[in-house]
């Protein structure tokens, strides 16, 4: 069982998110390469909250193949490509991550490696 850690002499997590996650000695571990927005028959569409909901239809996808779902989720790291994308991504991510939220890291950078890109997700989930 994954133990979120949330230490109460600090500051609380800014969004949806526990500042650390312990996994125990024998869990599997699964890292999972960054997930576009790229839907099954190939299209992108233009909107970061749409590309967000491909990327976590991926990501869990990807969790099922191994036996795991969301409450397993270790780690998110996002990346938008626009600030004022943050809002939009965030109510998509509540929905799909699991209770206690994983850690979560946020980035905005200046391109992803296709121009059509407005977000890529990375995660790194662990069952025991």
């Amino acid at each position: 069982m994954l133990t979120r850690i949330t230490p109460p002499g600090i500051a609380p997590p800014a969004a949806n998110y526990s500042h650390a996650t312990l996994a125990p000695a024998n869990a599997r571990w699964l890292y999972l390469s960054g997930q576009v927005g790229i839907a099954p028959d190939g299209t992108i569409p233009d909107d970061v909250a749409a590309q967000a909901e491909i990327c976590f239809e991926n990501i869990l996808a990807i969790l099922a193949e191994a036996a795991m779902g969301p409450v397993d989720l270790v780690r998110l790291t996002t990346y938008l490509i626009d600030a004022g994308d943050r809002d939009r991504y965030m109510a998509v991510r509540d929905r799909h991550v699991g209770t206690p939220p994983p850690g979560s890291t946020l980035l905005v950078v200046a391109a992803l490696a296709n121009p059509r890109y407005r977000i890529e997700i990375e995660a790194i989930a662990a069952k025991a």
